[in-house]
């Protein structure tokens, strides 16, 4: 298989920090982060064994170019993108919650919702809907940023109870999420998508609010294609989706939803290679651009080259 990269170990001059997210090895300076995308993938808030190729590659792209695309809605972290899996841009101090928003019944919402659920993160849902339908407005259902472990779904109400968030900041948070969104919805429709759900990251650096991490990737995403959406509703088929659902869902169907005591089945190269190809499609079907594979020869060696010529500027 080609190759890919699971971790990094760096030691950078001026290094202040490192952080090891899900899929992101963070290093951290005095005012700066360089963030180099990993070929690591998660499902259910844990890290599966087998790194994916290229997978860090897409990511880092995707988030490039809508950061880019969003940046007269709110300012973002991002200052450069000196190699192909990695970010520099300011450190900025993260809200500790994630603002997730949907516009269609999917994913975790529908499994609440067909447990019974009328009422997620304080958001009350009506009666009749099937999973996959179109919500009658989007809807922002945060959840809590662990830095272990699982995220948690909270509503609006108790993380201004908490004071997880000022009312403030978690005001203006509301208005870039929905902001955002409609913007993603619109560059996905031209490119004959449907943006499902997603989830923004927020900071503050210098008193200003900035939107931090990936947008609109696989990772953070989920897509329906809109060709056949209405037929396959009516019909009360499966959605045809760009994300990694898939994933989540092979996981299910060999017993693996993150919970205690299950193990991590085994994914077979055969489907680490389909993760791979499933993620550059979307690349490509949502950039309408062709993916161009990097060198992965010396792959750690290439990222550490960069980061350290992007450093001495």
């Amino acid at each position: 298989m080609t190759g890919a990269i699971k971790e990094t170990h760096f030691q950078f001059p001026g290094q202040v920090g490192f952080y090891k997210g899900k899929v992101r090895d963070v290093y951290m300076f005095d005012k700066k982060i360089a963030v180099v995308a990993t070929d690591r993938i998660s499902a259910f808030d844990v890290v599966l064994p087998k790194p994916i190729p290229f997978k860090g590659q897409v990511l880092n792209q995707i988030a490039a170019k809508f950061l880019h695309a969003t940046s007269d809605i709110v300012p973002n972290w991002v200052s450069s993108n000196p190699d192909p899996n990695v970010t520099i841009g300011k450190k900025c101090d993260p809200f500790k919650v994630e603002m997730v928003i949907r516009g269609y019944l999917a994913g975790h919402a529908a499994r609440e919702y067909a447990a019974g659920k009328r009422i997620i993160c304080g958001v009350p849902l009506p009666d009749g809907l099937k999973e996959n339908d179109k919500l009658p407005k989007p809807i922002i259902t945060p959840t809590t940023k662990a830095d272990e472990g699982h995220d948690e779904d909270i509503s609006r109400e108790d993380i201004l109870r908490k004071g997880i968030v000022a009312e403030e900041d978690y005001l203006v948070l509301e208005k870039y999420t929905h902001a955002l969104f409609e913007r993603g919805s619109q560059m996905a429709a031209a490119k004959g998508l449907i943006l499902v759900d997603t989830k923004y990251e927020f900071g503050k650096y210098e008193g200003e609010i900035y939107l931090i991490d990936e947008i609109h990737t696989p990772d953070s995403s989920r897509y329906f294609y809109a060709e056949g959406y209405e037929a396959n509703q009516k019909a009360g088929l499966p959605q045809k989706q760009l994300s990694k659902e898939f994933v989540r869902q092979w996981l299910i169907s060999h017993g693996f939803q993150g919970k205690t005591g299950q193990e991590i089945p085994d994914m077979p190269f055969s489907f680490v290679e389909e993760i791979s190809d499933r993620y550059i499609e979307l690349y490509e079907k949502i950039t309408g651009e062709k993916f161009i594979k990097a060198n992965t020869q010396n792959l750690e060696q290439r990222i550490e080259e960069a980061v350290l010529k992007e450093l001495k500027r």
